[in-house]
């Protein structure tokens, strides 16, 4: 039994995911670094070293962290939804929920604006592509959820076009320096929903 298999080691681990899975969604992927991470932890720097075989292992597994814990979240709300016909604007407000996250009051632009740039930093980094096809698999599969528990059967393309469309509202509005790129893309979304 190594260390890192060890109740204590597993917790260490942990805490460097966690660490690194913060600083991410914070900062960026610039921000998850060896010492940021061990700091963050309360964690010797060599810890970082000795539980990730590189930082982008350390990275891969912050971004897995992260993407679970955002299903898990939905899933959740999915699971005390109950089925039952509901109205654009909730269906929108539900849809949104899931591929945007929590609405975050004043520092809502920002989240979003960072959960795009780590998307789209995504290409670079060829190693998070299975993690992340996984991913949004599986967040495909909570918003056709969505739309069955509101009495709308779609099919897995328009979801896709779905998707699309609120990607494309979101960075565009993030171009134009929108200050609510979610109320941007409430609204392109609702005129796709509506009858």
């Amino acid at each position: 039994m190594t260390a890192a298999s060890t109740p204590k080691g597993e917790r260490r681990r942990q805490a460097l995911v966690e660490a690194a899975a913060e600083l991410l969604v914070e900062r960026g992927f610039d921000a998850v670094r060896h010492r940021a991470v061990a700091e963050r932890a309360d964690l010797p720097l060599s810890s970082t070293t000795y539980y990730f075989d590189s930082l982008d292992d350390l990275v891969e597994a912050a971004v897995e962290h992260h993407g679970r814990a955002e299903l898990v979240r939905g899933a959740a709300l999915l699971a005390a939804l109950p089925t039952q016909p509901r109205g654009i604007d909730a269906l929108v407000d539900l849809v949104l929920d899931q591929l945007l996250g929590p609405h975050a009051g004043d520092r809502d632009a920002e989240l979003v604006l960072l959960r795009y740039e780590r998307l789209v930093a995504t290409f670079r980094r060829p190693y998070l592509r299975p993690v992340m096809r996984t991913l949004g698999e599986e967040l495909r599969g909570l918003l056709l959820e969505v739309f069955t528990r509101s009495g709308l059967e779609v099919d897995p393309r328009r979801v896709e076009q779905l998707i699309a469309l609120v990607d494309g509202a979101v960075v565009n509005a993030l171009i134009e320096i929108d200050p609510d790129p979610r109320e941007v893309a409430r609204r392109m979304l609702h005129e796709f929903l509506a009858p």
